[in-house]
């Protein structure tokens, strides 16, 4: 399965893996098991160097209008993405300009960087 993921409750934390290619299925998957498990406040680290994210334009908006039915009525927290290159940058800019949550979120090239920043989150 190129995403999985381990919701970690008394931590409010959510660490997402991607591994090959992710779609947007994959991506409806795990939202979905995310706000299944009232998950969606919880912090999250969304590892995707090794994974290669292939949505396009209508897929993103997909998302975005998944995200905005969920955020409606349950609060998002904070999300940091690990990754490198140009094409998870501009896929991530993407992904945050459609999402309708105001939850901060921001791209790292190490999982450390991430975790730390996602940790001052936590104290706002």
């Amino acid at each position: 399965m190129p995403l999985r993921w381990e919701i970690r409750h008394p931590e409010k934390f959510v660490h997402i893996v991607a591994e090959g290619s992710v779609t947007l299925k994959e991506m409806e998957e795990h939202f979905d098991a995310i706000l299944v498990a009232d998950a969606m406040p919880y912090a999250k680290l969304f590892d995707i160097s090794r994974g290669d994210p292939i949505y396009s334009d209508a897929d993103v908006m997909t998302m975005g209008a998944r995200l905005s039915a969920y955020t409606s009525t349950v609060a998002s927290g904070p999300l940091a993405v690990v990754g490198l290159g140009e094409h998870l940058e501009i896929t991530f800019r993407r992904f945050v300009n459609i999402s309708p949550s105001k939850r901060p979120a921001k791209l790292f090239k190490t999982e450390a960087k991430a975790r730390a920043w996602l940790a001052t989150q936590a104290k706002l």
